[in-house]
């Protein structure tokens, strides 16, 4: 196998694993895509985010079809959500030139650990957690919804991750949404969403192919994997484990913000 075979293989496993976790939590892969290709593959962050975006639409594609299928997915409240999300995602797309990355990841970084937080706290109480299906609870809040769901739009076109790290928190603790329920419609919802931010950065060059096609498959099939142990799954563990990541990835956002400071 030569190095150009390896390589390929190298990025279609990262998407396997990207994709799978990003179909279990809702998250899309983009938190694990994008520091694995800038800081293990060498590739610059405007093009690690445009094919991260690339990759979060294959999540999507892979895990929305099972999940509306088993009747997981609230096709309702994922399409009035979306609204909002494809607003922001455009915005944060159009600005994120003229926007100081650090301070945003800072920021992000703050609000991730907070939603971790609260996250653990809620999935201490079983209760919370008696329905896992569409239509099985009454949406709270949904005002504060939209507004919460632009900000994430806005997020996933700064930063390529989709906006699930956002959305899966707002509608579990916002809304009042099954955890289980929300990931799947985060799901539904990242595809749209990273569709409209990735146009923007396709049409300035920034989705190499050759990273781009290799990822996304591996993508697609990890996202199908993953639909099938998130059904199985007790959604207190699966609580457990988005917060866990979320931990991770705000850690690594503030320490890329502290080496970009360092190195400016």
């Amino acid at each position: 196998m030569d190095l150009t075979s390896i390589h390929l293989l190298s990025l279609a496993l990262l998407g396997f694993f990207a994709g799978g976790l990003g179909a279990l939590l809702g998250i899309g892969g983009g938190l694990i895509i994008i520091p694995v290709l800038t800081l293990f593959f060498g590739v610059p962050i405007h093009q690690a985010i445009g094919t991260s975006l690339c990759c979060v639409i294959a999540t999507s594609s892979g895990a929305a079809a099972s999940y509306v299928e088993h009747h997981i997915t609230d096709v309702r409240l994922g399409m009035t959500l979306e609204l909002a999300t494809t607003i922001g995602a455009v915005s944060g797309s159009l600005v994120a030139a003229l926007i100081s990355r650090e301070g945003l990841s800072v920021l992000f970084a703050v609000l991730l650990t907070y939603a971790g937080g609260a996250m653990i706290h809620k999935a201490r109480h079983p209760a919370e957690h008696a329905t896992e299906t569409a239509g099985s609870y009454k949406v709270r809040r949904l005002p504060m919804g939209l507004v919460a769901s632009g900000g994430a739009g806005m997020v996933s076109g700064l930063l390529g991750v989709g906006g699930g790290p956002i959305k899966v928190p707002v509608m579990f603790l916002l809304l009042g949404i099954p955890f289980k329920v929300a990931t799947a419609t985060s799901n539904f919802m990242i595809g749209v969403t990273a569709a409209a931010s990735a146009f923007i950065y396709f049409s300035r060059g920034d989705i190499p192919l050759l990273v781009a096609a290799p990822t996304a498959v591996g993508v697609f099939v990890g996202a199908a994997a993953g639909t099938h142990v998130m059904r199985k799954a007790p959604s207190r563990w699966l609580i457990v484990l988005f917060s866990v990541v979320m931990f991770y990835f705000a850690g690594m956002m503030v320490w890329h913000a502290y080496q970009g400071v360092v190195h400016h």
